[in-house]
């Protein structure tokens, strides 16, 4: 992991997202147009990247406008029998762990071990970069592209879906400063998806 080993004993904040071919994070229906990603979400590999990224993360970083999807999504299987395990797993460690959440209307999130910021996200890397201990896992691709504009990603996990979607949000915006990323692992699915995670070079 060459991108980065002159930071260590800092935390390393994690940028994971599905993706399309074409970029998009979402299709033009927004944040509830992502139907394209479930049969490449259910795929072994993608479970197992995944698994891999939740493994070495002690704090969950996500928007305001995703916390209620990721609960509605993740919270049925903490304790569903006929859940894939990995699924499982990865619901009683976003259940558990500590969620930090970037909203300035969220005041209440009603899900334990949850602090909400009113502050610029980018505020909130630097200090959790500071910071000694496990990964950090960037759950928003709004968050994650507000990260990306500061230069304070310092791994992107991407899973590219093999679909185009011609419009909706882009994780790559225009005007981002120019960086240097290695590739430290790739894995395809037999859905075709991509599992990809790329460290910045520093």
């Amino acid at each position: 992991m060459s991108g980065v080993s002159a930071r260590t004993g800092n935390r390393t904040v994690v940028g994971n997202v599905s993706l399309t071919l074409d970029g998009r994070m979402t299709g033009l229906g927004g944040d509830q147009d992502v139907d394209w990603v479930g049969p490449h979400a259910r795929s072994d590999e993608v479970r197992a990247h995944r698994e891999r990224l939740h493994a070495s993360a002690t704090t969950a970083l996500m928007s305001g406008a995703d916390v209620d999807s990721f609960r509605e999504v993740w919270a049925p299987a903490v304790e569903d029998p006929s859940a894939d395990p990995r699924d499982r797993a990865f619901a009683q460690w976003l259940d558990a762990v500590e969620k930090i959440v970037v909203s300035s209307a969220m005041t209440e999130p009603g899900w334990r071990n949850t602090w909400v910021l009113d502050v610029d996200p980018a505020q909130v890397a630097a200090q959790l970069r500071r910071q000694s201990g496990a990964d950090v896992l960037v759950l928003s691709g709004s968050l994650i592209s507000r990260l990306l504009a500061v230069d304070a990603v310092d791994r992107l996990a991407i899973v590219w879906c093999p679909e185009l979607l011609g419009s909706g949000a882009r994780l790559f915006d225009d005007d981002l400063p120019r960086s240097r990323w290695t590739l430290t692992s790739s894995t395809v699915s037999g859905t075709g998806a991509n599992c990809t995670t790329y460290d910045r070079l520093r």
